[in-house]
């Protein structure tokens, strides 16, 4: 009898267990659920690590912190982010070593809105470990330099102003997919200026990445998913040039029900991080 009454709690406890609401899973490029441990496992042994992320998802904000205080218990880092754009580098620098606060971060740093809450545990996460922070991307206004008036525009800057950016002129292929999908989904809108100035942030953050990049370190890279989805974005131009790194990538996406992959999500990343889309949004 008493052996009966264990099989029944048992029971009740395991059903209690599984009617637990999920926020996330975590799916290979395949839509197969892998563990939290299996992925990192893979990551331990890469040499460069992307981290896509929806800039507003909290879930992805955590995880990207969690996968990178793991990472950093076993490995040697190297971190760099889109967040943060190439003129403003000496700032990070400036912080990283303790030289200046937060506050005199903010006033020389353009800081994105949301940087208190998603990106500032990153930043100081660097900080308190002494760990290279690199400041991947263009600086905007070049961007939107570009997106006004092609790649042209960026040939009259000065040698300074080229420092922060990608080589002149760069590679560009206007018929990747991921590029095409942008047009899509603005709907007619779009230009193909709008993609040059995608690809030479794409083109600007690998080139900050290849030249940051330590032996036998990690390079984790923290972007938006779409710089690095389907291994085209920054990875398409990390390729050209060192075809034999050891990359994973990550991404995250939205939907109503997390018990399986979407297949419009397969092959999105090595690694996809599927979070309900109920979840509360940072911005």
């Amino acid at each position: 009898m008493k052996n009966i009454f264990l099989l029944i709690a048992f029971i009740l406890t395991l059903g209690q267990a599984t009617a637990q609401k999920e926020p996330y899973r975590i799916y290979n490029q395949k839509g197969k659920k892998v563990s939290y441990k299996k992925m990192l496992r893979n990551m331990e042994k890469s040499e460069l690590v992307f981290l896509g992320e929806l800039h507003n998802d909290p879930i992805a904000h955590w995880l990207q912190l969690e996968i990178t205080k793991d990472l950093h218990s076993k490995e040697k880092l190297v971190m760099g982010a889109e967040m943060f754009e190439a003129d403003n580098q000496d700032a990070v620098n400036q912080y990283l070593s303790k030289e200046i606060d937060k506050k005199a971060l903010d006033t020389l740093a353009r800081l994105w809105p949301n940087y208190p809450t998603d990106y500032a545990p990153l930043l100081n996460f660097a900080r308190d470990k002494g760990i290279r922070f690199v400041a991947t991307n263009i600086p905007r206004r070049y961007a939107n330099d570009v997106y006004k008036g092609g790649f042209e525009v960026l040939d009259s800057l000065s040698e300074k102003e080229k420092n922060w950016m990608a080589p002149l002129p760069i590679a560009f292929d206007p018929e990747l997919p991921t590029y095409q999908k942008i047009l899509e989904m603005m709907g007619g809108h779009g230009s193909e200026t709008l993609v040059m100035a995608q690809a030479m942030k794409d083109a600007t953050m690998a080139h900050f990445i290849l030249k940051n990049m330590k032996k036998r370190s990690i390079f984790i890279h923290y972007n938006g998913s779409y710089h690095s989805d389907f291994k085209e974005g920054i990875v398409w131009y990390i390729k050209r040039q060192k075809p034999e790194l050891e990359i994973v990538t990550f991404t995250t996406v939205l939907q109503e029900d997390i018990s399986k992959l979407e297949k419009e999500h397969a092959g999105k990343a090595d690694y996809i991080l599927v979070v309900d889309e109920d979840m509360t949004r940072t911005y």
